[in-house]
């Protein structure tokens, strides 16, 4: 009678268990694109436009963080351990509690923390087994447009009174610098310099995404054929090493015949 297989024990993040594992993954896409959302709210913001496009902001601005808000709340409410997890979640919890879209006068610098809401993009690589896969190099893509677009327009918040640019010279200044190309643009302020090198990080690891993914993509048949070389030459090595191990055993046994013939034609 078969035994009874084992079953597979799975495992599930500290303070979870399947049931908030389930939640958590169908509330990923949604927050994911809340996040994507406050880098042009935070750039539209910067640049004070007025008019529809600052309140298109603040709507964009209460959005992101009800979004948020309540996915702390559904999460708290499912996890069975909740202390864990928040030990284990502490980000979700400091956006909610410290980037509001009302803050008091004297904490409007805290205004900032918004931009902490952007490292839930960070997520986007769990969205695809292999990081230099094609979905990989489209959420990729993705990433460096909507930074491109927001980093160039909150550029031009910081260095529009210093150099008169418009969104398109941001966006301009942007793609070059991602490129690392280069352009005759350059900051001036504190705020310029730190946006440099954000746009300057997010663009070298774009053109590595994609230099690996065009690599991996005219290297594999390549790669598939050294990896069934070494297995042809593995399972040779394999069949040779028993060979020789059957070749010993024959002489081992012949070996032990011959000295039984011996034995007993002594006694004999």
């Amino acid at each position: 009678m078969a035994a009874n297989a084992t079953p597979k024990m799975v495992r599930y993040a500290p303070g979870m268990d399947a049931r908030s594992t389930r939640v958590a993954e169908a509330l990923n896409t949604p927050m994911l694109i809340a996040a994507a959302l406050t880098l042009p709210m935070v750039a539209i913001t910067e640049s004070h436009p007025g008019g529809a496009l600052e309140a298109i902001a603040v709507a964009l601005n209460w959005i992101t963080w009800i979004a948020f808000a309540v996915e702390l709340v559904v999460m708290l409410a499912v996890v069975p351990k909740r202390r864990l997890w928040l030990r284990h979640h502490p980000l979700d919890l400091v956006i909610v509690l410290f980037t509001p879209p009302l803050l008091p006068a004297g904490l409007q610098s805290l205004r900032v923390l918004r931009l902490l809401r952007l490292l839930r993009l960070l997520r986007l690589a769990q969205l695809s087994r292999e990081v230099f896969s094609l979905e990989g190099l489209r959420y990729a893509m993705l990433l460096s447009l909507l930074t491109a677009v927001g980093g160039g327009a909150l550029f031009v918040a910081f260095e529009k009174h210093a150099q008169h640019l418009n969104t398109w010279d941001g966006i301009y200044w942007a793609v070059t610098t991602m490129t690392t190309l280069g352009s005759n643009i350059y900051p001036t302020t504190t705020g310029g310099e730190v946006i440099s090198v954000v746009i300057l990080i997010v663009g070298i690891g774009f053109v590595a995404l994609l230099t690996g993914a065009f690599a991996q993509r005219f290297l594999s048949p390549e790669i598939a054929e050294v990896e069934e070389e070494l297995e042809a030459e593995q399972v040779s090595a394999e069949r040779l090493a028993l060979r020789e191990l059957r070749s010993v055993r024959e002489q081992l046994q012949a070996l032990e015949v011959t000295v039984e013939r011996l034995v007993s034609a002594r006694r004999s």
